[in-house]
């Protein structure tokens, strides 16, 4: 996986850390900390789907919100320009 762009990572960790309610790095792990759980994930979908117009298939959210390093990674591999 290629590092991501600051502007999306930044992003992203602002919508992260606006949904769990606590400042986040971009390399912390969400979900294997319990940061993240699944309602959480689920808000934290939504939100990015709405920012960036890329949506995260259910059966992909495990590893895509690994980090938010991991998160931008897909989104800029799937935004919708």
């Amino acid at each position: 996986m290629s590092t991501p762009n600051a502007a999306p990572v930044a992003k992203l960790g602002e919508i992260v850390a606006n949904v769990i309610q606590t400042t986040v790095e971009p390399d912390d792990l969400l979900i294997e900390s319990a940061m993240v759980d699944s309602l959480t994930a689920v808000d934290i979908v939504l939100a990015v789907q709405a920012a960036f117009g890329c949506k995260v298939p259910p059966t992909e959210i495990e590893e895509h919100l690994e980090s938010v390093n991991a998160l931008a990674a897909f989104v800029e591999e799937n935004q919708k320009a």
